[in-house]
């Protein structure tokens, strides 16, 4: 039997609170919209480019997200000297596997964690000097982040919808 992604339980973000629980309350709700349109699919439904001649796919979004958790979170604001999980121009898309579904999944909840860890005791306004724009602020890299996965949700919204019919993300 093929691997299927499992259902997920969506927490809504604190509607009232500090700046800090707001931010990570949205982010954390971003995070789980990602993962509940790849819930019920099958690797070869994820892995689908469903909206030709893009190469988008669910599971190409689930790789691309892994890879700027890791980048923004533990390499930037971490210093942790890190790999790219999917080194190349778009092989995180191009690549997406449906025999790998369930690692690359696993690999995003995993990188979802460490970036947790990697900023949980940091303030929003911890920096890093980034070489092309100089330093860039953890409230920054919040708001980017939210921005990332709100835009990759629309784009899993449509794909959903291609998969299988399900709308309402």
């Amino acid at each position: 039997m093929s691997w299927i992604a499992p259902e997920i339980k969506r927490v809504d973000e604190p509607f009232v609170g500090d700046e800090r629980a707001v931010l990570e309350g949205l982010l954390e709700w971003h995070r789980a919209t990602l993962l509940h349109q790849c819930a019920g699919l099958t690797g070869e439904q994820l892995a689908r480019w469903a909206v030709p001649p893009s190469n988008l796919s669910l599971l190409g979004l689930v790789r691309h997200m892994a890879e700027v958790e890791r980048q923004w979170f533990r390499r930037r604001f971490g210093g942790a000297d890190l790999p790219e999980l999917f080194p190349g121009n778009d092989v995180d898309f191009e690549q997406a596997d449906p025999a790998g579904a369930a690692d690359d999944y696993a690999t995003l909840l995993a990188e979802q964690d460490s970036a947790r860890a990697a900023v949980a005791d940091l303030s929003l306004d911890a920096t890093f000097e980034h070489p092309k724009f100089g330093a860039m602020s953890l409230r920054w890299c919040y708001a980017h982040m939210l921005e990332e996965y709100a835009r990759h949700n629309g784009h899993a919204d449509f794909l959903r919808e291609r998969i299988d019919g399900r709308t309402g993300g």
